[in-house]
């Protein structure tokens, strides 16, 4: 699938703190930790819990929470397909809607098993 100008904006506006209980939600049925989803979100964006937390709190938006974060030098190894979309095929314009959607590739993991130093990717 290709993503939209107006996929990217939609994505882009819509509110962290929104979406982060569904990622917990989800880890906690399959027997994950808000530890782990944080750990998983501090390697990916370098947000450490109490920084992640204010994010929350001030209900920032995926634009903001992207814009603030420093993400790993490693991302590029994420790879795969999530919600229909290959992450290496979305186009350098949409950087925002890869990043979120590499992120959501990390939860999918962490969700189905995998072993957490298998999803902080490091280069060989």
């Amino acid at each position: 699938m290709k993503v939209t100008a107006e996929k990217n904006e939609k994505v882009a506006n819509m509110i962290f703190a929104s979406i982060y209980p569904l990622y917990l939600n989800r880890l906690k049925k399959n027997g994950r930790t808000k530890k782990e989803l944080d750990q998983v979100i501090h390697w990916f964006t370098g947000f450490d819990p109490e920084a992640l937390q204010t994010l929350i709190d001030e209900k920032a938006t995926f634009r903001t929470f992207f814009e603030k974060a420093k993400i790993n030098p490693n991302a590029h190894l994420i790879k795969g397909v999530v919600c229909g979309y290959r992450i290496e095929e979305i186009e350098d314009k949409f950087e925002l809607y890869r990043q979120c959607r590499r992120m959501e590739k990390l939860i999918d993991e962490l969700a189905r098993g995998r072993k957490m130093e298998k999803i902080l990717r490091k280069d060989t």
